[in-house]
């Protein structure tokens, strides 16, 4: 098949059989808000042939100041299906699936079928983030799991490393314990941030609750900047491990 002109630059930093192997690969991206909006678009860019596009939320209008597909016209639609309209649009011959579930037990089999290649982990609710790290470890898909990004300003205490190292984010430390907890492993190549979180409102509290599943949660402080970063530097890991430019997870 021939190369899409799109994938120009790509191929010439990486090279033509880095890119086949891009466009022969299967990747699922699960959670697509601020972090996993960037690291799905960055993947269809790359050149990833085949996307999985998983979220079962709608697009708020609280979603604006950081993801890449909260417009005004997406407001109130699946994350999913609007993702998968804009990735057609960036990469017309890569094969896009929206998925618009839940992720959990009952639906770890259909959320992984196939099964992928590689699996970015961009959930930010811990039962579900850890429950896909699991069935990952289970069925021994290559994982990349994105940590937490809300309040927090500093770029470059941005980290890419095993969750068993990682330090100063709560919802690492989280899915550590809980991790342990099912005697799972937690060689787990996760991007973190080493920036101590600030105070959990610097401002008036008029943002309504955001609802996960019937459970209410305290909306948190964030900027496009971090959560786009932590999902590109996990797009980035993914595309030189897929490409096999970089073999495995190695840590800059």
């Amino acid at each position: 098949m021939p190369l899409p002109e799109r994938l120009t630059r790509t191929r010439l930093l990486l090279g033509d059989r880095a890119v086949e192997r891009l466009r022969a690969s299967f990747v699922a991206v699960i959670g697509l808000g601020a972090a996993g909006s960037y690291a799905a678009e960055a993947l269809a860019r790359a050149g990833v042939g085949r996307l999985r596009l998983v979220d079962f939320d709608r697009v708020r209008e609280t979603n604006q100041n950081r993801m890449l597909w909260a417009t005004r016209s997406t407001l109130g639609r699946p994350k999913a299906e609007v993702a998968r309209e804009r990735l057609r649009d960036v990469a017309p011959d890569a094969a896009l699936e929206a998925l618009c579930v839940f992720v959990h037990r009952d639906t770890l089999d259909q959320v992984l079928a196939g099964p992928p290649d590689l699996v970015v982990d961009a959930i930010d609710s811990l039962a579900p983030k850890v429950a896909l790290i699991q069935a990952c470890q289970a069925r021994a898909i290559p994982i990349i799991s994105c940590m937490g990004a809300a309040r927090r300003l500093d770029p470059a205490a941005v980290r890419f490393g095993l969750l068993a190292e990682s330090k100063m984010c709560p919802l690492a430390q989280r899915v550590r314990k809980a991790l342990r907890k099912i005697k799972a492993s937690l060689d787990v190549p996760c991007v973190y941030s080493v920036e101590e979180a600030l105070a959990e409102s610097q401002g008036p509290e008029d943002e309504p609750e955001e609802t996960r599943r019937g459970r209410a949660r305290k909306a948190l402080g964030s900027l496009p900047t971090i959560p786009g970063i932590i999902g590109l530097i996990a797009a980035h890991h993914a595309i030189l491990t897929l490409s096999g430019f970089r073999p495995g997870f190695q840590q800059d």
